[in-house]
């Protein structure tokens, strides 16, 4: 069972950077394909970016592309969003999430518990 742990949220000014990390445990990652979604107050959950168990195909949602980069560390079982150029509207709690398919072609997801981030104006 894959465990999903945020962190590196927290409050930063207007055109600041941070780096979200998400650390896996429980298996290994170069399985998953993996993604970060946020939800801010009041709004439905929304798919931010999203990579490929090798990276070879990473997708942006339009609001953070240009702005943010998602990476992964597969023999650190690690998954990371680095957010540069943030803005008050990015503010939300972000969730790491990841998806396996088994040899019978059921798929499997999970989630973090997600972090904070707070963008001032």
């Amino acid at each position: 069972q894959l465990q999903l742990v945020e962190s590196g949220g927290g409050l930063v000014q207007s055109g600041g950077s941070l780096r979200l990390s998400c650390a896996a445990s429980g298996s290994n990652l170069d399985r998953y394909a993996v993604a970060w979604f946020r939800q801010a107050p009041g709004k439905e959950r929304e798919g931010v970016s999203c990579a490929t168990t090798r990276s070879d195909v990473t997708n942006y949602a339009d609001s953070v592309k240009g702005r943010f980069t998602i990476s992964r560390d597969n023999a650190k079982n690690m998954v990371y969003l680095q957010m540069n150029s943030l803005k008050p509207e990015d503010t939300a709690v972000y969730y790491c999430f990841a998806k396996v398919v088994d040899y019978s072609g059921r798929y499997y997801d999970y989630w973090g518990q997600g972090t904070q981030v707070t963008v001032s104006s």
